[in-house]
């Protein structure tokens, strides 16, 4: 049957300034400027005849008809885009931007891509860290956080992200992949130096190493509850060293500059290569983890589909392995 529609950027003009109620993010968000936005909604309400918003001095809010009309528009453009990736799930390759929280990018997602890059030479991955991929205790985003994981498809390319947090995302299929354990590491030299580390007490002879990359201290393991939970007192918890980035670090510990909390999944390589050592049993766990999480109008495309069974069962190796 034949359709009599509005143009379909209008449609889109709607949807956006509806979603930001402001035609000026609106505008940023499909590339042209508020004016274009706010000529489109006006084409667009003179060709329904009512109105979709109020206009106000500094603001805009939307009518009752525009309330009513917003779902289904848009239930409409997401069912085009769905539409559009249909015609995608059988293409081969292509690319993959991949967000990452930064250390879980640099300690443990690159040691494992050649792996990947040699089962799927015809995917292009594209690689960014970011500490807006690390949530804040109350679920909200880090201070460097972009735009949360929404299930808007780009039309050349896919995203999916890497996140640390308790796994809820709107939108999104969320898988988890593990969860850190932080203990205590120093460089071997430290442990067998002049003053040897044989116990938790023996710290108060030693550099304290601090990641303070991540200010809230629910998430960042700190000094003072490991000490505690070793049963060690006397020993001043922020004295020592501190950095604003996780792989310096890792860095000084290698190095023998002091002795640090790591993710022990994150070590890994360093721990079997000998560069790293882990002191004594005593260790924090958080309730957070990494998640893989994929954006659900992009599921189903063979590039996602490929990451995902690829570090799923990668992350399932050490798991195995960290049993035994």
């Amino acid at each position: 049957m034949p359709y009599r529609l509005p143009p379909l950027n209008a449609l889109r003009a709607f949807e956006a300034a509806a979603r930001h109620l402001s035609f000026k993010l609106a505008g940023e968000e499909l590339s042209v400027t508020p004016t274009a936005i706010s000529h489109q909604i006006r084409s667009l309400e003179e060709s329904l005849g009512f109105p979709l918003f109020h206009r106000l001095t500094r603001a805009i809010e939307l009518t009752a008809k525009g309330r009513a009309m917003l779902p289904k528009v848009r239930e409409g453009l997401d069912a085009f885009a769905a539409a559009i990736e249909s015609t995608r799930c059988n293409e081969e390759g292509g690319r993959l931007h991949v967000s990452s929280p930064p250390t879980f990018l640099a300690r443990w997602l690159i040691r494992h891509l050649p792996g990947f890059a040699a089962r799927h030479p015809e995917i292009q991955l594209h690689m960014a860290a970011s500490l807006g991929m690390i949530d804040l205790p109350d679920g909200s985003a880090g201070t460097a956080m972009e735009a949360p994981p929404e299930h808007h498809a780009r039309e050349d390319d896919a995203e999916i992200f890497i996140r640390f947090g308790r796994g809820s995302y709107p939108g999104c299929r969320v898988e988890r992949l593990f969860s850190p354990v932080y203990a205590a590491v120093c460089s071997p030299r430290l442990l067998f130096g002049t003053q040897p580390l044989k116990k938790p007490a023996d710290l108060a002879r030693q550099v304290l190493l601090h990641d303070d990359t991540i200010p809230e201290l629910m998430v960042r393991p700190t000094w003072a509850e490991w000490l505690a939970q070793a049963g060690v007192s006397g020993i001043d918890s922020e004295a020592g060293m501190h950095f604003s980035d996780s792989g310096l670090v890792l860095s000084a510990a290698i190095d023998g500059v002091g002795v640090a909390l790591a993710s022990t999944p994150l070590i890994e390589a360093e721990v079997a290569a000998g560069r790293l050592v882990v002191l004594f049993d005593t260790v924090i766990r958080r309730p957070q983890s990494y998640f893989l999480v994929v954006p659900e109008l992009l599921a189903e495309r063979p590039v996602v589909q490929a990451f995902r069974e690829w570090i799923l069962a990668e992350a399932g190796r050490m798991a195995a392995v960290s049993e035994h």
